[in-house]
């Protein structure tokens, strides 16, 4: 159920018998010479609204910048800094919870979202308003990702360049996967990105040239199609799990 293509009086149904939404978020951002720039936010879209097809839940619009500063020397990079982010994304809650939604998912596939994402949650739940989760693909099949690509990545890599290539072929410059591969770095452990415990850069730049990690090349649409189907599984059973629990068990207990 995708909320903007449903009128007022329907969507007042589901709020008065559901009480949980999908939100996914992403970027804006540069993922190489090979992909579309909406690389993030359209695999989050994707596992969002088939989640939702799946589930009947409601699957909000996307929020599509993140926090994406740290590609900003790549043409077309579109950010916004980490507090208007944070606080846009927990004003969007707040007006879900203002219709009735005390559980969200956010369904998101950038990685420069997560730790904002977390603390909005954070927030959410203290405030006693919802009980707010930031899911991430991979994270939910890292056994098949690492057996499925030799090198994933992680940015604009085979494990990306394989979900695009499933969910928006065409937009792949196919004949540039060498070139990404190749003008890249293929293997990030050589990058030596910390140094005694410490991280060494800030910028995706400093490390790539070119802006991507991985073996590009290792990806196919069937392996999209698999990884694809293995993370809306998870994402499903994340949603079923959360729909199913008592809110007061979600919220947290009053400290007297």
């Amino acid at each position: 159920m995708y909320l903007a293509e449903h009128a007022w009086p329907d969507l007042a149904s589901y709020f008065e018998s559901e009480s949980l939404a999908i939100v996914p978020l992403g970027s804006t951002e540069q993922h190489g010479p090979h992909l579309p720039e909406g690389t993030d936010h359209l695999i989050a879209e994707g596992f969002a609204r088939e989640a939702a097809a799946r589930t009947g839940y409601l699957c909000t619009p996307t929020i599509n910048v993140g926090v994406s500063a740290h590609h900003r020397q790549f043409p077309g990079t579109m950010w916004v800094d980490p507090p208007a982010f944070r606080d846009y994304v927990e004003s969007f809650s707040r007006n879900l919870a203002y219709h009735g939604i005390d559980r969200i998912v956010y369904v998101n596939a950038h990685g420069g979202n997560v730790e904002h994402l977390r603390e909005v949650g954070r927030r959410l739940h203290e405030d006693g308003v919802a009980f707010a989760v930031e899911w991430m693909w991979n994270e939910s099949i890292p056994e098949l990702v690492d057996e499925v690509f030799e090198q994933n990545g992680p940015h604009g890599g085979p494990k990306e360049t394989a979900l695009i290539q499933h969910l928006a072929g065409d937009l792949v410059h196919d004949e540039r996967l060498e070139d990404a591969r190749d003008g890249g770095l293929r293997d990030i452990e050589t990058a030596e990105t910390t140094k005694f415990g410490s991280r060494t850069f800030y910028d995706a730049i400093d490390n790539s040239d070119n802006g991507v990690f991985g073996d590009q090349t290792d990806a196919t649409p069937q392996k999209g199609e698999r990884l694809f189907e293995a993370a809306s599984d998870q994402l499903v059973e994340l949603c079923s799990w959360l729909a199913g629990q008592d809110i007061d068990d979600l919220l947290p207990a009053s400290h007297v």
